[in-house]
């Protein structure tokens, strides 16, 4: 197991140059909260300062990794980004570099995931790194797990694991996956960066400090076995829609390989229901038309309970998300329009026909499937 350097622990910076400050932040809104006079302990300050503070922990963490890669004899090979990587155009279908400078995969037109760091180990190990400041890992799980599966489907021959970079006294680390390997730092402070930042008089900086080894790659050069996103979320809804007997193929839904894909994909399209069917249990206003389509899915939770939830899409840019809190109550929210979820529910709601059609009692169904009430025979 790879272990923390005292270097790191500490939050050493004497070996790393003015590195920190030759990246760009998104400081904006914190800037002119600042010129405004907004005091440190309002909201709006603490929410954008963290924000700032979480970019300068990733940053400080990753320049560390890439000393730390050099040296350990166990890595092999280190993914480059930021300044440290070639200016190379981000592709779909593949690892590569965002115009942010971040490891992602990406389709043609959304990114699917974004990874802090990646190296890989001379035991056929891919590591991610997650870097946070969060106070309480449990809502990392899901993230984590969808990161997961989609490394283990475009990079079978490795074991795929998982190194988090915490602060000292993030609570739930003991409740992390056996393949994450968690490591503590010293308190960190991002208030030497912001000072500089704030500062219009500032003093010359060190010019980059840039690692030089056979070790260090670029992202695109790793090979990967091919996957079709949207074509796969086709087949899945396809397919469990096709049993002959039952509504859903339940032997199909939890079967390891298709579980694997739900890690990623979080939710299955599996049909639609109209507005009138669900207008009171949703609490549906006029603005919906009653014979307007509510796309059902079946989503997986970080605990892996598989929920019923809806999504109604009013134009091309709007979608709500409905389902139910820890009090089966009602939660509505709005995604983001330039999120991955909007495709994929314009994906799927082209491919449903009138056999893809629900009824209440069909969902009454389903959720007793899904809370094993209700058994089913191949």
């Amino acid at each position: 197991m790879l272990k923390i350097s005292k270097s790191i622990k500490t939050l050493d910076e004497s070996d790393i140059g003015d590195n920190l400050l030759h990246y760009d932040y998104n400081v904006k809104y914190l800037l002119a909260l600042i010129r405004r006079g907004i005091a440190k302990d309002d909201q709006h300050y603490l929410s954008s300062y963290r924000s700032f503070e979480g970019e300068v922990f990733e940053n400080y963490v990753y320049e560390k990794l890439l000393m730390y890669a050099v040296e350990n004899d166990e890595i092999e090979k280190f993914v480059l980004k930021g300044f440290h990587q070639d200016k190379i155009k981000s592709h779909a279908n593949t690892l590569s570099i965002s115009e942010k400078q971040q490891i992602v995969y990406r389709t043609k037109s959304r990114e699917i995931s974004e990874f802090d760091a990646m190296f890989i180990t001379k035991n056929k190990e891919l590591y991610f790194v997650e870097m946070t400041l969060v106070k309480s890992v449990l809502k990392l799980r899901k993230r984590l797990r969808k990161k997961k599966a989609l490394l283990e489907l475009i990079f079978p021959e490795y074991e795929i694991k998982s190194l988090i970079i915490l602060n000292e006294g993030a609570t739930g680390v003991r409740q992390l996956p056996s393949y994450c390997n968690v490591w503590l730092t010293n308190e960190f402070s991002a208030k030497a960066v912001l000072d500089y930042i704030v500062d219009t008089d500032n003093r010359k900086l060190q010019p980059k400090k840039r690692v030089k080894s056979p070790k260090m790659i670029e992202a695109h050069s790793l090979k990967l076995f091919p996957f079709r996103y949207y074509n796969t979320i086709s087949w899945i809804t396809k397919t469990i829609r096709s049993h002959k007997k039952y509504i859903i193929d339940m032997n199909f839904l939890m079967s390891q390989k298709v579980q694997r894909y739900h890690d990623l994909y979080n939710k299955f399209y599996i049909g639609y229901i109209e507005v009138a069917s669900l207008r009171d249990e949703l609490g549906l206003d006029k603005s919906f038309k009653d014979n307007q389509s509510i796309v059902v899915a079946l989503e997986k939770k970080h605990s892996d309970e598989i929920t019923l939830t809806y999504y109604i899409q009013q134009t091309r840019k709007v979608l709500y998300l409905y389902s139910y809190d820890e009090c089966s109550k009602i939660v509505k929210e709005k995604k983001d329009p330039y999120g991955i979820t909007i495709t994929e529910v314009y994906h799927v709601t082209k491919m449903m026909d009138e056999k893809y059609k629900l009824s209440v009692e069909n969902l009454s169904t389903i959720k007793n499937l899904l809370n094993g009430k209700a058994q089913q025979e191949d």
